[in-house]
């Protein structure tokens, strides 16, 4: 069955056709670790997680690469003002690389309790300063640079072409618009190479052949998908922000150095929306995963949440619907987990799951789907297999999901029995009494035939 994804270099839907057979190369852009990731940022990894999911699903082997931006991302578009690390290292009180570490163990560790897929490879900016240096040098021998007083920048006035994927105008943008101008000979130029300020020692700064300072913010992912999954491959990812800027500008470095648009398909995760805006880490209040832990919401509520939004679809998050998705997925498990063992996968409902999953990641779709099975009339035991099955691109973990034992505080215990005494006596009012103080201290009780079952809320 044909898989279609929506490239973003068409704008249309197509057939995805691997560009090799024995792997499918898969780059997402991964976070600048100056900060924790909000749950923003994390619903891209989220779309990633299920792109993978589905060629695997599709039975492709996938080499999934993800970076580390620990250097080079500076705060402004216009290629000035700090290295968003160097601004982090003060923030924190510690250094750029410390701050580094603490961030993306962060990270790596709500990727694991969103239960994403972790990648084939896992690359940092700082660890291929090297490669960054030879791809910036065979951009230069292309004849694609010019040196300013502040570091060397990419002429995007050699390609005609430049900014397609976003469809810039390049006529159309004015100096000082979006970037003040400075030394620039084109608003739309970028830093492939920035010098350390004179007088002044980075905490990171490396040697290269145009003076001591540090990578730009795009070169790195060039450098890098280059070298693991070579200069033309299959599927590259980022957020929707990535689409003006940085994927932009990673397309006219490969096309200068080695003729390519970088990747066969070009796929963007869209916008979690709060409130009336995007979630964004620059105002400094964010929502992040373990904000969600601490209102004792799972984390895979969450991931749940996601799954009920298209990724090309912008998702309005509120705690109510968060709380809604909680609600879903523990009736899911609770059901899941009461189903026997032992049945077959039903062929029919695989093959419309495998549709849905087929066009662009319809996973809302199949989603609902499953929903639809519980009322169909087929065996417990093979809704249980077929659900298990499909989990495989869901990732919600039922299969390894049991109750956790209740602990009854004495008092909810009392209340209990005593409600119960109350119905065996038919005294109505005192058990609905009963009842209402249970809910109040967050429990009900759900009567059966002789006996009592205490649950919470």
């Amino acid at each position: 069955m044909d898989i279609l994804l929506y490239d973003n270099w068409e704008r249309r839907l197509r057939p995805f056709t691997p560009l090799r057979t024995d792997w499918v190369g898969l780059y997402c852009c991964g976070p600048t670790v100056y900060d924790y990731a909000h749950i923003g940022n994390l619903r891209t990894y989220l779309f990633e997680d299920l792109l993978r999911r589905t060629l695997e699903w599709n039975g492709h082997t996938v080499r999934h690469v993800i970076n580390i931006t620990d250097v080079g991302h500076l705060v402004s578009d216009g290629d000035d003002g700090e290295d968003k690390m160097e601004k982090g290292s003060r923030k924190a009180g510690e250094s750029a690389w410390q701050i580094a570490e603490r961030f993306t163990i962060a990270f790596k560790q709500d990727l694991q309790r969103l239960n994403v897929l972790e990648p084939s490879i896992w690359c940092k900016a700082t660890d291929h300063i090297a490669e960054q240096i030879d791809f910036i040098s065979c951009i230069e021998s292309k004849g694609f640079t010019y040196r300013t007083s502040d570091g060397i920048y990419f002429d995007t006035s050699k390609q005609d072409d430049y900014g397609y994927l976003a469809r810039i105008k390049r006529d159309a943008i004015k100096a000082g618009s979006r970037v003040e101008l400075g030394e620039k000979r084109n608003a739309t130029d970028f830093a492939l190479w920035k010098f350390s300020p004179e007088n002044e020692q980075r905490q990171m700064e490396w040697d290269s052949p145009w003076g001591r300072g540090f990578p730009g913010w795009h070169i790195e992912c060039s450098a890098m998908s280059a070298k693991y999954l070579t200069p033309w491959f299959d599927i590259h990812c980022g957020g929707e922000d990535h689409i003006s800027i940085h994927h932009s500008n990673e397309i006219a470095q490969n096309q200068a150095c080695h003729g390519t648009r970088l990747a066969n398909f070009w796929m963007h995760g869209y916008f979690l929306q709060i409130d009336s805006g995007k979630m964004s880490k620059s105002s400094g209040d964010f929502l992040r995963l373990q904000t969600l832990l601490d209102q004792h919401i799972d984390p895979l509520a969450y991931r749940y949440l996601c799954l009920t939004a298209h990724y090309r679809s912008q998702m309005q998050f509120s705690f109510e619907a968060l709380q809604a998705a909680q609600t879903a997925l523990q009736r899911l498990r609770d059901t899941f987990y009461a189903w026997p063992a032992g049945g077959s996968v039903n062929a029919e409902f695989k093959e419309k799951f495998t549709t849905f999953v087929n066009e662009d990641l319809n996973v809302p779709r199949a989603l609902a789907l499953v929903w639809e099975m519980l009322k169909a009339d087929i065996s417990d035991a093979d809704k249980k297999a077929t659900v298990a099955e499909f989990d495989q691109i869901f990732g919600l973990g039922l299969a390894n999901w049991v109750p956790q034992a209740l602990e009854v505080p004495a008092e909810v215990q009392a209340l209990a029995e005593q409600r119960q005494a109350a119905r065996a006596a038919k005294n109505w009012a005192e058990a609905d009494r009963l009842r209402a103080a249970l809910h109040a201290l967050g429990f009900e009780v759900e009567d059966k035939a002789g006996s009592m079952n205490i649950k919470r809320l």
